[in-house]
C-alpha cells in the first residue's frame, strides 16, 4: 500500500521516550485521504501527537465502498524500504504485483504481508471483474535496525489461528495472542488481531502489560474499555493492561494493534522509512533513476513518481509531535 500524497509530508516517529506507560484511552480521529484513482481512505497513523503502536507505524482504513460500476483500488508500482505492508480486507479483493515476480490476489481475512527490506516496488488493484464490495485495512510496520536492509519477500497466508469465545472469533495477523500465533513472520514483538464480536457480547481479551496497543474500529458498534468506537476510529489504550474489556453493541469488527514499544527513531516519508535525510533522498533518486526497487510487471500503467522532498532537512525525532 502506498502513500500517494502528492505534497508528501515527513513524519517523525520511533523512540520510547513518549510511551505512554500505563492504560489510557486517547481516541484518534482519521483524516481522508485519496488513493489512486477511485479509492478514498481514512488514515489513523500517523497521527497528530501519536505516530506508532509498537512497530505499526501506518494504518489506512477504507470503505466498505460500493465499486460494482467502478475500477475500484488501482494503485500504480510504487516503492518502498524499511518496512513490512500487511493487507487486510473484511470485503472484496485486492491482487498484489511485485518486483519479485508475485502474483497473488488477497481475499476476506488472508494474510498479505510484504516484507521490503533494503528495497522491493509493488502494485495493488481490484481484480477484473472483482465483488461488488471493498472493505479492509492496509498497515505498515517498521523494521528494526538489524532486520532493515534483509532481501525483500512477499507471504501469503490464507488460513490464520483463531482465538474464539463466546461471540468473539479473534483471528491473529501477526504474532500472538492468548497462545495462537500467526505464521507471518515478524522483526519486533507485535500483534495483531482481528476481532468479529456477535451483537450483544461482553468479554474480556488477554493482553501482555509490556505491549502498547490500540484497536481500529472497522463495522459496527463496540464499547472497548467502556469507550465507543465507531468505524474509522481508533482508541490508544497505552500499556501497563493485563485484559481489555470489550462489549458489541451491534455485529461489529474491530482491529487490535500492540507492540513493545519502538526504540530507534525513525523518519518516515512518502513511502520510505529510514534513519537521515541522506537515506531518503538517495531511495527517491534511485526510484526515480530506475535504481534498486526493481520492475513490477503486469500492471495496465506507468509506474509512479515520487514527490519533490520538502526543503528542509528531515531529522528523527520522538513519537509524538
Amino acid at each position: 500500500m502506498s502513500n500517494l500524497e502528492r505534497q508528501a509530508v515527513p513524519s517523525v516517529c520511533g523512540g520510547r521516550g513518549f510511551v505512554v506507560a500505563e492504560p489510557v484511552r486517547e481516541l484518534l480521529t482519521a483524516r481522508e485521504v485519496r488513493l489512486g484513482e477511485s479509492t478514498r481512505v481514512r488514515r489513523l497513523l500517523p497521527n497528530l501527537g501519536r505516530r506508532m503502536i509498537g512497530a505499526w507505524c501506518f494504518v489506512d482504513h477504507y470503505g466498505p465502498d460500493d465499486i460494482a460500476d467502478e475500477p475500484g483500488m488501482q494503485v500504480a508500482p510504487h516503492p518502498h524500504f524499511g518496512l513490512q505492508t500487511v493487507s487486510w480486507l473484511h470485503e472484496g479483493e485486492v491482487l498484489h504485483r511485485d518486483s519479485l515476480g508475485s502474483l497473488q490476489t488477497i481475499r476476506p481475512r488472508e494474510l498479505g504481508l510484504m516484507t521490503s527490506g533494503r528495497a522491493i516496488s509493488h502494485s495493488e488493484e481490484s481484480p477484473r471483474p472483482h465483488a461488488r464490495l471493498l472493505h479492509g485495512a492496509q498497515l505498515w510496520v517498521a523494521l528494526p535496525e538489524g532486520h532493515r536492509d534483509i532481501e525483500p519477500h512477499f507471504q501469503h497466508h490464507a488460513r490464520l489461528p483463531a482465538v474464539t469465545a463466546p461471540g468473539l472469533t479473534a483471528t491473529v495477523l501477526l504474532g500472538s495472542l492468548d497462545g495462537a500465533a500467526s505464521p507471518g513472520t515478524t522483526y519486533t514483538p507485535i500483534v495483531g488481531a482481528d476481532l468479529a464480536l456477535a451483537r450483544g457480547t461482553e468479554t474480556r481479551l488477554p493482553l501482555d502489560p509490556d505491549f502498547e496497543y490500540a484497536v481500529l474500529s472497522m463495522s459496527g458498534e463496540a464499547h472497548v474499555d467502556g469507550v465507543p468506537v465507531l468505524p474509522g476510529s481508533m482508541l490508544y489504550l497505552g500499556c501497563g493492561r493485563t485484559e481489555l474489556p470489550l462489549r458489541a453493541e451491534s455485529d461489529a469488527g474491530l482491529m487490535l494493534l500492540g507492540g513493545e514499544p519502538f526504540a530507534e527513531e525513525l523518519v518516515m516519508w512518502w513511502n520510505f522509512i529510514g534513519r537521515s535525510h541522506e537515506e531518503i533522498e538517495r531511495a527517491r533518486a534511485d526510484w526515480m533513476e530506475g535504481i534498486r526497487f526493481g520492475e513490477v510487471h503486469g500492471y495496465a500503467g506507468d509506474r509512479l513518481s515520487a514527490p519533490e522532498l520538502p526543503p528542509v532537512t528531515l531529522k528523527p525525532r520522538g513519537r509524538v509531535r
